[in-house]
């Protein structure tokens, strides 16, 4: 599907996929956000309502949102209301379904990322659902900091957060980013 194409399709099933997400998670087992280890968090929107859950409970201190602009417009603290509560705000622009972050992207997220985990703080990392964009960036993060293939951080996150759920093009992304940071770490 052409970009502009992908970008109306995210655009058009925005509302009914955020009132499906919201529904699922009152009427079944899904979370609404889940911790993959001792710093990560992967989730959906942070809506308003539980933005002092997450500072106050979970501790987190950076945020990494993988939305556009349409996405956080009504739901969500601002970038300037998340700074005034004393959290590191993140935008990473990515479509909806088809995205996957640029390699500059993943290396913004993993310095965020990082920087808390050095002061045992938390990261909030999420897109509309948790279930594709922001689980891409969590996976490299896994792959990176545990040295685990594409395949093992995948499979931890689905331990953690079982509706998660990637397409091909994200596959593809993500062996590729484990090939690159496994033939940086092999010596030559």
């Amino acid at each position: 599907m052409p970009w502009i194409g992908s970008y109306v399709f995210s655009r058009v099933a925005f509302y009914p996929s955020l009132f499906y997400n919201y529904c699922m998670s009152k009427v079944s087992s899904r979370n609404w956000y889940d911790r993959i280890d001792e710093t990560v968090i992967l989730g959906a929107l942070p809506l308003r309502p539980i933005a002092k859950t997450l500072i106050n409970q979970e501790n987190v201190r950076g945020i990494i949102s993988a939305n556009l602009d349409h996405e956080i417009k009504h739901f969500t603290p601002t970038e300037e209301e998340w700074r005034q509560m004393g959290v590191e705000y993140l935008r990473l622009k990515i479509v909806d379904f088809v995205g996957t972050p640029s390699h500059e992207q993943i290396s913004e997220a993993l310095d965020c990322i990082n920087r808390y985990k050095k002061k045992g703080k938390s990261v909030y990392v999420h897109c509309k659902a948790g279930r594709t964009r922001s689980a891409t960036i969590v996976a490299c993060y896994l792959i990176k900091a545990n040295g685990w293939d594409d395949l093992t951080a995948w499979q931890h996150i689905v331990s953690c957060r079982a509706h998660v759920r990637i397409f091909n093009v994200q596959k593809e992304f993500l062996h590729q980013f484990y090939l690159s940071n496994k033939n940086l770490d092999d010596p030559a």
